[in-house]
């Protein structure tokens, strides 16, 4: 009844939503979602066309030297996906959490992925989460979790102790240097050696940010440390 009083708007192109199997893109929208599956690059998720074989790398990954150890994402930051990304991150969009959610499931090989572990939440900076309201990570650590059948669990661990400014237009070598000594381990948090923890970011885009922050849980002692992201690009 109510999407007869209030008919849903696209998220992507501001169509009326009618049908479809998510709530805020419409059919057509939907069916343009570049969902991720296999093969695809085992640091940062990113997807090969055609046939390979064992572990690769590819070139997006080719100067990060990665602090974790394998990466997975669930769709290619482009089109309807990134029209998902951007309504949660810069226009307070909380409604799109149960697609992204959604569409998490849908993504071969990533409810799996997930199932057993931590995940940690890429922090924000006070005052980034005083302005926006939410760190959009954390909520995102939510739908992998329902993604996962709730068969993961959420553990903050980190925060971030230096406001950076935004790394849109950074190379990579700028993105690295603005965030050097960026986050720190959370008051009081412990890490269990034993337990695999998944670090989860919004976006993978030079690998930077999941870096710097999965240098700081190697030297608190975590042992088996993976990382996730909505969306890569």
């Amino acid at each position: 009844m109510l999407d007869v009083v209030f008919p849903r708007e696209c998220a992507h192109c501001g169509g009326l939503v009618e049908e479809g199997w998510l709530r805020h893109l419409c059919g057509g929208c939907a069916k343009q979602l570049k969902i991720v599956g296999e093969p695809h690059c085992t640091t940062c998720g990113h997807p090969f066309h055609g046939e390979m074989a064992g572990n690769r790398m590819c070139p997006h990954c080719a100067a990060l030297e990665p602090v974790f150890g394998q990466g997975k994402t669930a769709i290619l930051l482009k089109g309807p996906g990134r029209s998902l990304v951007h309504a949660l991150k810069y226009h307070h969009g909380l409604h799109v959490l149960e697609d992204i959610a959604a569409v998490m499931a849908a993504a071969p090989g990533y409810a799996d992925y997930l199932r057993g572990a931590v995940l940690v939440p890429v922090p924000l900076h006070p005052r980034k989460v005083r302005e926006r309201g939410y760190n959009q990570s954390r909520l995102l650590a939510e739908c992998a979790v329902k993604a996962s059948g709730g068969q993961a669990r959420i553990g903050e661990l980190l925060r971030r102790v230096v406001d950076t400014v935004s790394q849109t237009h950074f190379d990579r070598a700028a993105r690295r240097e603005n965030l050097k000594n960026a986050f720190a381990l959370a008051k009081g948090a412990t890490i269990n050696p034993g337990q695999r923890h998944v670090l989860l970011d919004d976006v993978f885009t030079t690998g930077s940010t999941l870096n710097a922050c999965a240098a700081v849980l190697r030297r608190a002692g975590c042992v088996s440390l993976d990382v996730v992201t909505f969306g890569h690009g």
